[in-house]
């Protein structure tokens, strides 16, 4: 028998979930929750168990163990079970599926329980919300990808659904009509108040879209928490790499410290000999001139400067990147700078790393 409902409860709310498949642990321990209005990003590599977890929560997989709550309400766990399209449950995915032998209309509203008059209606007002009230009577050959999209969306929410499910369900637009449809798209769901749990491997879109990312590695949610703090303060290495390049400087700790070539870093969680890596983004590089063999003072907030001799330099549209090879070790270090900046290979320059933005982890 389903639960009271809770005035407090999320839309959705997921506890525990775990799948498996031939004895491969696909989907392990996850919990997440999603409230009214506000959209999840479940961001990770292919293969690390998202997509399994999203058609767990639709109903169309079952759970090895777990629970799935809609409003308050117990909708799965390994007893219960409420059927996938009694679920309140949307779903849009990579392939629009819109039915080719239906004009728009019809596509729309295919599902729609109510009269003629009441379907026509809702028809009617969703086409005008996605800008395409002339669309009624096209058929899906007839219309861009971007209108694809459009109709899909407005299909998926024609039923007035409480949670939205999205898996990849951009990945086809091209570059320049994707974010204005991303954009459109998440305009209507906040504006229906749905709950939208998206799945997605891009993490410009994760950080576009989200309210909260959920990144998931291995079937583990490693990190959740809101775009900025999953970028800015990442659990491990592996997730800092998920979003952007990564520079790499090794040290090992004595005292408390790492003695680098840009000075020294605090790294108290590790243990007296233990080896780190200190990681930052090539955007948060400084770079200053070679001055007779001198670069500039130290500072608190650059630490001490490191010489590094330019091996390549690419200009990227919006930045230029800048490849290092450093005196200290050899290692290979990259800079990413605003607007051109393209010096010749060969010419020394120093390094700063910005030490509120480096990261210090054990290797």
């Amino acid at each position: 028998m389903p639960t009271s409902v809770a005035t407090d409860a999320p839309r959705l709310e997921v506890t525990n979930l775990n799948r498996s498949f031939g004895g491969r642990k696909v989907v392990d321990d996850v919990s997440l929750s999603v409230a009214a209005g506000q959209v999840t990003c479940l961001l990770g590599p292919s293969g690390c168990g998202k997509s399994t977890t999203l058609r767990m929560i639709a109903g169309v997989e079952m759970q090895d163990s777990g629970k799935i709550m809609v409003d308050g309400e117990l909708v799965c766990d390994t007893v219960t079970r409420v059927p996938a399209e009694a679920r309140s449950i949307g779903l849009m995915f990579q392939d629009f599926a819109l039915f080719p032998h239906l004009t728009v209309a019809g596509n729309i509203a295919f599902g729609l329980r109510g009269s003629r008059g009441q379907k026509a209606e809702r028809v009617h007002h969703l086409l005008k919300r996605i800008g395409l009230p002339h669309y009624a009577d096209a058929y899906p050959h007839q219309l861009s990808g971007g209108e694809q999209q459009r109709i899909a969306l407005a299909r998926a929410l024609a039923p007035q659904p409480k949670i939205m499910l999205m898996d990849e369900p951009f990945s086809g637009l091209d570059n320049r009509l994707r974010d204005d449809i991303r954009d459109e798209t998440l305009e209507v769901l906040k504006e229906e108040g749905t709950a939208v749990l998206l799945v997605t491997h891009e993490p410009d879109e994760a950080m576009r879209m989200a309210d909260e990312i959920a990144l998931m590695r291995d079937g583990v949610i490693v990190q959740r928490g809101a775009p900025y703090n999953v970028h800015m303060r990442p659990v491990d290495k592996d997730a800092a790499a998920f979003f952007s390049d990564l520079n790499i400087v090794p040290g090992r700790v004595h005292g408390g410290l790492v003695e680098t070539a840009f000075g020294q870093f605090l790294a108290p969680a590790v243990p007296e000999g233990g080896e780190v890596e200190i990681v930052i983004r090539p955007q948060h590089i400084k770079i200053d001139f070679d001055r007779q063999g001198a670069g500039p003072n130290p500072t608190p907030q650059t630490g001490v400067p490191a010489r590094g001799v330019v091996e390549r330099a690419r200009f990227m549209g919006k930045d230029s990147l800048v490849e290092f090879r450093m005196d200290f070790d050899g290692s290979i270090l990259k800079a990413s700078v605003p607007s051109v900046f393209l010096p010749k290979k060969g010419l020394p320059l120093w390094l700063m790393l910005r030490r509120d933005r480096c990261f210090v982890f054990p290797k």
